[in-house]
C-alpha cells in the first residue's frame, strides 16, 4: 500500500488541527455535536459525558439504528452488552475495504481473524496472513463460527450485504461483540474513507484517524481544484454489458459519477436517478456513448481481446478504435486481489488523480497512476 501523499506544509497544518467540538445543552443534557463530515452511515457522539458510536446503516435498506457505549479497558468490570471496551486488541474483520484503515493506524497486529484472506493484497497483512498470524475464519457465503469462537476475538467487524448474517447472530449469542460496517453504502467517496474515524475510536486513536482523513480530504479537494483548471469537459462512459444486451454502469448520484465530476469530465449519464448502477439497453448506450472520447472502468474485463470475446460491436465505439479505455482490474496482489477493491475507499483522493491523469495528464505533470492502467 502507498504511503499518504503530503499536501504542502501550509494547508496539512491547517487541515490537521483536531476539530473542535461544539456542545448542545437543554434541560440539562449535554450532548457534544457529530465531528463527522460526509459519512451518512455512523457518527461518534459524547451523551452527559458517555461516549457513543452509532450506527445508522449496517446494511442495504436497514432502518436499526445501533448504539454502543464506548469505555476504556481501565473501566471494564463486569462486560456490558452494547458496550466496547477499548483500546481493542484482537480484531476480526471481514472486509477488503476495513484493511487499507486499519493499517494507517498501524494496528494490523490486532487482526486476528479474516475470511477469504486470497483476496487481500496489501504486503503489511499478507505477510501476517502468511505467517499464521490471521486465520482463515470462512469462505465467501459463510463464516466460520467454530473457528471464530476459538479465536476469541474481543470484537467482529462485520460486512452484509442485504440483512443480518446469521454466522453472526451465533457470534453474538455466543457472547463476542459484533459490529457491522457499512462503508460501502456511503455515497461519496470521502463519506467512504471518513470510517477510518470508525477504527479510530475501536483503537482508542481518534486524534490520529481524524489527521489521517484530513490529510486525504486535503488532498482530494486540492486535486479537485486543480481539475478545474481544464477548459474542456472530455465526455465519459463506463460499465459494459453484462447480459442479454443490457449494460450495466454508475447512477448519476452514485459515488462513481462524483469521482468524474470532481474531475470535471462530462459524464454522458449524469442526470440519471439513483446512487447504484443503472441497467440499460445497449441500444441506448450506443445512441448516447459511441462518440465519448474515453471509456472508463469497463466491468470486469481486462484487455480489448476479452470485450472482443464477449461481444464485437464494442469495435464500434470511439474509445475502443482510439485506444482509451482505462481499467482497475490490471493491478493485483500477490494472490490476485485487485488493489482497487481494497483500497480505493480509504484513498478516493488517489482515485480522483487518476481520473484527472487520464484525461488530463498535463495538469499532473509527476503522478503515476494508482489503480488504473490503459486497457491493452
Amino acid at each position: 500500500m502507498k504511503n499518504i501523499k503530503l499536501i504542502p506544509i501550509l494547508l496539512f497544518l491547517l487541515i490537521t488541527v483536531s476539530c473542535k467540538k461544539e456542545t448542545v445543552k437543554v434541560d440539562n443534557h449535554t450532548q457534544t455535536e457529530s465531528s463527522i463530515k460526509y459519512a451518512k452511515g455512523f457518527d461518534i457522539v459524547e451523551d452527559n459525558g458517555v461516549k457513543k458510536l452509532v450506527i445508522k446503516s449496517a446494511y442495504q435498506n436497514s432502518k436499526e439504528v445501533s448504539e454502543y457505549i464506548i469505555k476504556s479497558k481501565s473501566e471494564k468490570n463486569t462486560p456490558l452488552e452494547n458496550t466496547i471496551y477499548t483500546p481493542i486488541q484482537k480484531i476480526v474483520v471481514t472486509s477488503t475495504t476495513h484493511i487499507p484503515m486499519v493499517e494507517l493506524l498501524n494496528e494490523e497486529t490486532s487482526i486476528i481473524g479474516f475470511p477469504y484472506a486470497r483476496y487481500v493484497s496489501s504486503e503489511k497483512t499478507r505477510q501476517l496472513i502468511d505467517a499464521g498470524k490471521i486465520k482463515e475464519i470462512g469462505k465467501e457465503t459463510s463464516l466460520n463460527t467454530e473457528i471464530l469462537l476459538d479465536l476469541q476475538p474481543e470484537l467482529v467487524v462485520g460486512y452484509s450485504v442485504s440483512s443480518a448474517d446469521k454466522s453472526l447472530t451465533t457470534i453474538q449469542k455466543a457472547g463476542i461483540n459484533v459490529i457491522y460496517n457499512g462503508d460501502w453504502l456511503e455515497e461519496t467517496p470521502l463519506g467512504r474513507a471518513e470510517w477510518i474515524k470508525f477504527f479510530g475510536v475501536l483503537f482508542d486513536k481518534e486524534k490520529q484517524a481524524d489527521s489521517i482523513f484530513k490529510v486525504i480530504e486535503g488532498n482530494y479537494l486540492v486535486a479537485k481544484q486543480i481539475a478545474l483548471k481544464s477548459t474542456k469537459k472530455p465526455t465519459i462512459l463506463s460499465g459494459a454489458i453484462m447480459s442479454k444486451d443490457i449494460w450495466n454502469l454508475p447512477a448519476g448520484e452514485s459515488f462513481v459519477a462524483q469521482f468524474i465530476k470532481d474531475a470535471n469530465l462530462n459524464y454522458l449519464w449524469k442526470h440519471t436517478k439513483g446512487k447504484g448502477s443503472l441497467s440499460l439497453s445497449f441500444e441506448s448506450i450506443f445512441d448516447k456513448g459511441q462518440n465519448a472520447e474515453y471509456w472508463i472502468s469497463p466491468g470486469f474485463f481486462s484487455t480489448k481481446e476479452q470485450l472482443l470475446q464477449s461481444n464485437k460491436i464494442y469495435t464500434e465505439f470511439d474509445a475502443f478504435k482510439n485506444d482509451e479505455i482505462y481499467t482497475s482490474t490490471i493491478k493485483k496482489g500477490k494472490t490476485g486481489g485487485i488493489i482497487y477493491y481494497e483500497l480505493a475507499a480509504t484513498r478516493p483522493d488517489l482515485v480522483l488523480k487518476d481520473f484527472i491523469k487520464i484525461t488530463n495528464p498535463d495538469l499532473l505533470p509527476d503522478y503515476k497512476m494508482t489503480f488504473f492502467e490503459k486497457m491493452k
